[in-house]
């Protein structure tokens, strides 16, 4: 007997979970690379990419398939990733980002309730599951208007703040070929990443990797001097709950780099009312204010703090991702 989709519509989220749970699964044995390229694959790819019996990973295989996940190619014994894959993947960040990206603070939210300096010297988030769900989402939901803007301004030096891995500026420096880059990220080894992606990706003698914070730009802003865009993705907020710092850091950016400069942030605002942003955004705000001590400015705030570094041409411009913004400045 067939269920009656008058009365029980199909279960979103119960679709959503299982194909969050399987492309964490498929990220975990090794096999999202498969899923994110175009060209089809067999079982035995599956089996090389996994290191694991070719039989076990066909079962795997036949979920992904029975799941509308991967489709097979004609008659054959070949499989390629569904049309809306990309889709697929940006919907299931969010899930990876809430429940594993911040298990932590979840399994031991009596102690951050009762406690949030102790527990916050105890626990801490896995960096590659908060890496991992932050691409995910930022695929979709902020890296495309980023990268469309920079892109735009046909820059011929590019700095990125907090750059992780490098991905933002390898896919520009691709698009960009009389470019050149710079990449600062606090995590050596993030920067060694970044580094090994540059050469896979045939851009290394554009690109130059600094193990820094940010904060080193207030006395030494070499990394960001005659830059024509200086970007910084959901790192200054973990700068401006010191006003003082976060100003300084932003005068270093404007007096060192190239003239008609622009800073492009991404970052987020706290508890958006909206119906399309306020569920995430109310998670988002309240575990970075209570787990992680960040405060969010309000947008009017983020919009101060920019023109109280002495820029005076400020806009924001929301991103997909609920609660994220854009905040591009010059002048």
């Amino acid at each position: 007997m067939s269920i009656d989709q008058s009365i029980h519509p199909g279960e979103t989220a119960a679709d959503l979970a299982a194909v969050a749970a399987l492309l964490e699964i498929a990220e975990e044995i090794g096999i999202s690379p498969l899923l994110d390229r175009a060209e089809p694959f067999t079982i035995e790819d599956v089996a090389t990419a996994a290191a694991a019996p070719a039989g076990n990973c066909a079962e795997f295989v036949n979920a992904l398939l029975a799941a509308g996940l991967i489709d097979r190619v004609g008659d054959s014994e070949r499989f390629q990733p569904s049309p809306d894959m990309a889709d697929r993947r940006y919907e299931a960040g969010y899930v990876l980002w809430a429940m594993n990206a911040n298990r932590p603070y979840i399994e031991n939210a009596p102690e951050f309730l009762r406690d949030p300096g102790g527990a916050a010297r105890k626990y801490d988030r896995d960096g590659r599951w908060v890496a991992t769900s932050s691409r995910w989402v930022g695929s979709q939901g902020f890296y495309p208007r980023a990268f469309s803007e920079i892109v735009n301004l046909r820059p011929a030096k590019v700095a990125d703040l907090g750059a992780g891995v490098g991905g933002l500026l390898i896919h520009l420096l691709r698009t960009l070929p009389d470019s050149v880059g710079t990449a600062i990220d606090m995590s050596a080894a993030a920067c060694e990443e970044a580094g090994r992606a540059a050469r896979r990706a045939g851009v290394a003698d554009r690109l130059t990797v600094v193990n820094r914070k940010i904060e080193s730009l207030v006395e030494d802003p070499s990394p960001v001097r005659d830059a024509d865009v200086v970007h910084a993705g959901f790192v200054m907020h973990d700068v401006v709950g010191d006003p003082e710092t976060f100003t300084a850091v932003l005068r270093a950016c404007r007096e060192a780099t190239a003239k008609g400069c622009r800073l492009i942030v991404t970052d987020a605002v706290p508890y958006v009312p909206a119906s399309r942003e306020r569920a995430f955004s109310a998670l988002f705000t309240y575990l970075h204010g209570t787990s992680m001590n960040v405060r969010l400015p309000t947008e009017e705030q983020w919009l101060a703090l920019f023109r109280r570094a002495g820029y005076t041409d400020v806009t924001s411009v929301p991103h997909r991702m609920p609660g994220g913004r854009m905040f591009v400045a010059g002048g």
